[in-house]
C-alpha cells in the first residue's frame, strides 16, 4: 500500500477555515450523479472581532457515499478557496517531518511528534479487493503541523490501518495565500491511492484544538479568524478516480461580529 490516506481533510479544511467561528450548522450535501458528499463544520467561539484575528477551535466531519449503496470511488484531489478573514498561522509552532510519521502506529506517531499535534479524529475506509469480502477499516487520525516555507503551510494527516491491511498512512495538505476577491487562502490535497484504488474513505471526523503557541514573545493560535461582515465564504472542488468531479461548490456561513 502506498503512502497516503484518502481523506477529505482539504475539503474539511476548506469548509473549516471558511466556516470558522460557527456554531453547529446544518450539514451541506453536494451531489454529482450517483455520488453524494455530505459535510459539516463548526468552530468556537462564534462571536469574533471585526478587525482582529483571534484563535479558534474547529471540528470538521463528512461522509462520502453512492446513492445506490455501492462503494464510492477514491478521492484523488481537492482544491479549496476560503475566506480572506480566516488563516493558518504556523509561526513558532513545533513541526513534524513526514519521515517521522511513516511506519509508525498512531501511539508512536503521537509520541515522536507530540508537540506538533494540532488535531485528532477518526476515519472509516471501505476496502474492496478482488476475491475478498468488503471490509470497513476504522482508524484514528492525527493532524501534525509540517511547518511553513516559501509562503506554503504543510499539514500531515496520519492514520494507521490494521487487518486485513497493516500500514501507516500519511497524506499531505498544502495551504497557501491567494488574492481573489472574497478568498484569501487556497488548500490543495493530492490524494495517493490506497491498495491500488481498492480503498475509499466513507467518513471522517477531525477536530483542531484551540491551542496557543509563542512566536517572538507573542501568543497566537494555529487557526485564526475575524468577522467583519457577519459572513464567511468558500468554494470547493473535489475530483475522484473515476473522473467524477464535484464543484466548485460555493459556501456561505454566518458569524457574529463584535467590537
Amino acid at each position: 500500500m502506498r503512502k497516503g490516506l484518502i481523506i477529505t481533510l482539504a475539503l474539511g479544511l476548506l469548509v473549516a477555515v471558511s466556516s470558522v467561528a460557527l456554531a453547529a450548522e446544518k450539514p451541506i450535501t453536494v451531489q454529482a450523479g450517483n455520488l453524494r458528499l455530505t459535510f459539516n463544520g463548526g468552530g468556537k467561539p462564534k462571536a469574533l472581532s471585526k478587525t482582529k484575528l483571534e484563535p479558534i477551535a474547529l471540528n470538521v466531519s463528512g461522509k462520502i457515499a453512492e446513492v445506490d449503496g455501492s462503494k464510492p470511488p477514491p478521492l484523488t484531489e481537492v482544491v479549496v478557496d476560503t475566506d480572506r478573514n480566516g488563516m493558518v498561522d504556523a509561526k513558532g509552532v513545533p513541526t513534524c517531518k513526514q519521515g517521522q510519521l511513516e511506519a509508525r502506529t498512531t501511539a508512536a506517531a503521537r509520541q515522536v511528534c507530540s508537540k506538533a499535534v494540532i488535531g485528532t479524529g477518526t476515519t472509516d475506509v471501505d476496502l474492496e479487493e478482488p476475491e475478498s469480502r468488503p471490509v470497513v477499516l476504522h482508524s484514528q487520525l492525527t493532524a501534525f503541523n509540517g511547518g511553513e516555507k516559501g509562503g506554503v503551510t504543510t499539514i500531515y494527516i496520519h492514520a494507521f490501518l490494521t487487518t486485513p491491511v497493516t500500514a501507516a498512512l500519511v497524506t499531505t495538505v498544502k495551504i497557501s495565500k491567494e488574492h481573489d476577491g472574497l478568498y484569501g487562502t487556497r488548500s490543495v490535497a493530492t490524494i495517493p491511492k490506497i491498495a491500488g484504488y481498492a480503498g475509499s474513505v466513507t467518513a471522517f471526523d477531525l477536530t483542531f484544538q484551540k491551542k496557543l503557541f509563542s512566536y517572538k514573545g507573542q501568543k497566537h493560535g494555529y487557526l485564526l479568524a475575524k468577522c467583519p461582515t457577519g459572513k464567511f465564504y468558500a468554494q470547493a472542488e473535489a475530483k475522484f478516480h473515476d473522473g467524477t468531479k464535484i464543484g466548485p461548490a460555493k459556501i456561505t456561513r454566518a458569524c457574529t461580529p463584535k467590537g
